[in-house]
């Protein structure tokens, strides 16, 4: 009985173990600031090279869960969509379409709110690259953001705290702070409410690729538009 016990807390600490770390790779790493080291409008090459480090951060994820885990990528989220899923995956980005747009023609505004130097100088920088770039850019952030912030760490950590709600408000949190290099504090307020539907949309359907497929639309509208 006493070593069954010591057996059980072994893999239990294990297991915590595993999960801190992971959340350390997924939340922290993801904190990095790889675009300005990287130089990312520099060149196309410097381009290309920053989508790579991203994909390949993605796919370590990926394997940290399989191999290191042992654990399925349905554990993040990772199932077939179907029809259904897919459907409210595209109305979920348009109504967070609608609602952020809502917010930054008309509410900030009204508040005397603009967006940052920083914003608008990496706007500027990202809408002067290739047609082909931003597409490959837009797909890399919803797939990458959602897997690392949502998928990974919202149930990583309820799984931890038993708590959604703790869930949802570490990993938004580090979300819209990780934003704050690039695009300022005046756009924190809409990456927040961005990110706040994303995860209430996680903590619903449950499927990431609801969430990408949502994610795409509203950054595709703003990108590649």
């Amino acid at each position: 009985m006493h070593t069954l016990l010591a057996h059980a807390r072994t893999i239990e600490k294990r297991r915590w173990s595993v999960i801190l770390v992971g959340l350390l790779l997924a939340l922290g790493v993801a904190s990095l600031p790889f675009s300005t080291w990287d130089h990312e409008f520099a060149s196309v090459g410097h381009l290309v090279g920053n989508e790579a480090i991203w994909w390949i951060y993605v796919a370590a994820m990926l394997l940290y869960v399989r191999k290191v885990e042992r654990r399925p990528l349905s554990s993040i989220g990772f199932r077939a969509p179907g029809i259904g899923n897919t459907l409210i995956g595209v109305a979920a980005g348009v109504a967070v379409l609608a609602v952020l747009g809502t917010m930054y023609f008309l509410i900030l505004p009204a508040l005397h709110l603009s967006d940052s130097a920083a914003a608008t100088a990496n706007g500027g920088a990202l809408m002067a690259t290739p047609f082909w770039w931003r597409l490959v850019s837009t797909v890399r952030a919803a797939v990458s953001e959602e897997v690392l912030f949502r998928g990974y760490a919202m149930q990583r950590i309820e799984e931890l705290s038993g708590s959604r709600a703790v869930a949802l408000l570490l990993s938004l949190t580090v979300f819209t702070i990780d934003h704050v290099t690039y695009w300022g504090w005046s756009h924190e307020l809409i990456v927040a409410v961005g990110g706040l539907a994303f995860s209430l949309l996680y903590l619903w359907r449950r499927n990431l690729w609801v969430n990408i497929i949502a994610h795409f639309i509203v950054d595709a509208a703003s990108v590649l538009a």
